[in-house]
């Protein structure tokens, strides 16, 4: 039997403007420019809810058009600073990479828009929602492609709420690696059913970005060199501003190549949520890091008890630096005073060999380094070098901040005495700790094991 494009398309679910009448044309399509985060969008009909703020980002406006809420994502290349200093060209929706969050409560009706100005075809599918097949956004399995030029609407009812995303289901590998995706919240109907005071969401992502330019390769499977909390860095990234004493979620889904334990401190926390659904209160679990695979979503909740300024990152060490090179050399422990010699007398003098003693001067000198590309480690607080990169933001817990006040209120003012603090009488013998008899204080510097190795000088078996 032939079915023709008109019916495909009705016999889907799915409607191809001008196939379908849409009464009130199609609504306005927002566009955001600004790397920062924006203010929370508070509804202004139907239910009450506490909105979320994504973290250098912002929320879809809408329309209502009958019992429709309406909203218009436009699919288009985009240029994102990842930090100050930093610009990629990439794919997203409606300005910016990841695109703007959607928010809608249970039970609504949507419709959404999506118009294709990429030079290539694209769909987008709803991570977690369910809805009709015909609106899932498969490329070819359930719907035709959204071709250049092309606006296609998708409309479905939300039949829970939780914490979703969307992402291309066309071109995957390439639409998603350029950077294409955006969270999608859905507020419970009753306004009192899981709610805080403040909810934080955001998007992991990577890119790997040569220093010097700014498109990513889109061919990389797991040596990304920007990990991004959504498609920013260190110290690019918002701080997670909240109130002494507020209930906080922060929402997070995970669209990289790998795994990512993300880690707080200063506090334990409840896992309430994933993109299946709400964890029942009896089935939370206390945690202080939650890992998210990919194409997973994760919601954790606090209470923000403790005031301080608390870090918050993957604690895969790599995931928190930038611009590395996976083949650079190690040196720790290499003697470069002949090296430092020859290359100085080569070059006229300037040489500074580095990493004999680790990598901490990177991120304290901040070298100079080619346009468009960001240093390793980077980062500056009020006790000096932050030494970090990547996926890394700040919990700023304080007192007093007005609700829905989220401006960065500075550095912590530490109480007296609670700040740890360099001991004065190290060379005082006998305040040294009793030990138990036989035991060594271990290898002390001029052991054969740790004397130094110039370069090229073979010892044992090891290459240093």
């Amino acid at each position: 039997m032939t079915v023709s494009r008109r019916s495909f398309l009705a016999s889907s679910g799915l409607a191809l403007i001008g196939a379908t009448a849409v009464k009130a044309g199609i609504p306005e399509a927002p566009i955001q420019s600004s790397p920062l985060m924006q203010p929370p969008l508070f509804p202004s009909s139907g239910p009450d809810y506490q909105p979320v703020v994504t973290l250098n980002g912002w929320t879809l406006p809408w329309r209502m058009n009958g019992d429709w809420k309406e909203f218009h994502l436009v699919a288009e290349p985009v240029v994102r600073e990842i930090s100050p200093g930093m610009k990629a060209h990439l794919w997203g929706y409606n300005g910016q990479s990841p695109g703007p969050t959607i928010e809608a409560v249970e039970g609504d009706k949507v419709r959404i828009f999506v118009t294709n100005k990429l030079p290539e075809h694209t769909t987008i599918h709803w991570h977690g929602q369910i809805l009709p097949c015909g609106m899932d956004g498969v490329t070819g399995l359930t719907q035709p492609p959204i071709k250049p030029g092309k606006t296609f609407v998708y409309e479905f009812q939300l039949k829970k709420s939780g914490t979703f995303m969307y992402h291309p289901h066309g071109d995957e590998m390439v639409q998603m690696a350029m950077g294409m995706m955006g969270f999608f919240v859905v507020h419970p109907r009753d306004p009192k059913l899981h709610r805080v005071d403040r909810d934080f969401v955001f998007l992991l992502n990577a890119f790997d970005i040569e220093p010097g330019t700014y498109v990513p390769k889109i061919n990389t499977m797991l040596d990304f060199n920007m990990w991004c909390w959504n498609s920013r860095v260190f110290p690019g990234i918002d701080h997670f501003v909240v109130a002494k004493n507020d209930r906080v979620r922060i929402r997070f889904g995970n669209l990289t190549m790998t795994n990512h334990p993300i880690h707080m401190h200063g506090y334990d926390f409840e896992v309430t949520c994933t993109d299946g659904g709400w964890v029942r209160p009896e089935a939370r679990w206390p945690e202080v890091s939650i890992d998210v695979a990919v194409g997973q979503m994760r919601a954790f909740e606090f209470d923000a008890v403790y005031e301080g300024d608390w870090a918050i990152h993957c604690h895969k060490s790599h995931h928190t630096m930038n611009a590395m090179g996976h083949d650079v050399k190690t040196y720790i422990g290499v003697d470069q005073s002949d090296i430092k010699q020859t290359i100085s007398r080569l070059i006229g003098g300037g040489y500074m060999p580095m990493g004999a003693q680790g990598m901490a001067e990177m991120g304290e000198m901040e070298m100079a380094a080619p346009d468009n590309t960001l240093p390793m480690m980077t980062g500056f607080g009020q006790f000096g070098a932050i030494e970090m990169g990547g996926m890394f933001s700040v919990v700023k817990v304080r007192e007093g901040l007005a609700t829905n006040d989220y401006k960065d209120p500075g550095w912590f003012k530490h109480p007296p005495g609670t700040v740890a603090y360099e001991v004065k009488d190290v060379g005082n013998r006998s305040s040294e700790a009793p030990r138990a008899p036989g035991s060594s204080s271990g290898p002390k510097p001029g052991d054969a094991q740790f004397k130094a190795v110039k370069p090229g000088a073979k010892k044992g078996h090891g290459h240093h």
